[in-house]
């Protein structure tokens, strides 16, 4: 199982990104991570150039759909989802990259609860298939921990595997 891991961070000393790079070490046999290319990398989205979309934006949906399922994490803003990551998803709203792809939301920030509920409720907007089960917050901002810790904290990677494997379920059609 192929799993696509978006973060909504630009920030390189990012907590989300760190804690969706050790997915690819944490992941239990049978799942490959591949880390998104930046959503940074994304323009601007404007409806007059959607069709045909940017080069960059052909190639972050294909790598959507080519994914048996995604996992996002995005840190919160202002009580929302981050800039760039509103707009990676408005470029996918209207294709069908999203619909019925199974998707987990992780949260590093506990605190972060209105951009993890808008997030998700976003995706569902798109026909996303929320699995849930594989939805996890994970207490990592304000310890310090790095991509090593989030990978050798079991109370960390247990709950990250677990994820991870409600998700494959969900793409195996148990869940």
């Amino acid at each position: 199982m192929k799993i696509l891991a978006i973060s909504g961070s630009l920030r390189a000393a990012s907590l989300n990104t760190a804690m969706l790079r050790a997915l690819a070490r944490i992941a239990p046999n049978g799942i490959e991570i591949e880390m998104s290319p930046s959503i940074g990398d994304l323009p601007l989205f404007n409806p007059d150039v959607e069709y045909p979309n940017p080069a960059v934006v052909a190639q972050f949906k294909q790598k959507i759909i080519a994914a048996d399922a995604l996992v996002i994490a995005s840190p919160e803003y202002a009580h929302g989802v981050t800039g760039a990551m509103k707009n990676a998803l408005d470029w996918m709203v209207g294709n069908e990259s999203f619909v019925n792809k199974p998707v987990a939301v992780f949260n590093t920030s506990p605190r972060a609860s209105h951009a993890h509920a808008a997030l998700i409720e976003t995706l569902s907007v798109m026909s996303a298939h929320i699995v849930t089960t594989a939805c996890v917050v994970l207490p990592i901002v304000g310890f310090g921990l790095t991509e090593v810790d989030v990978v050798e904290r079991p109370e960390i990677s247990d709950t990250v595997r677990s994820a991870l494997m409600a998700l494959r379920e969900a793409v195996d059609g148990v869940i």
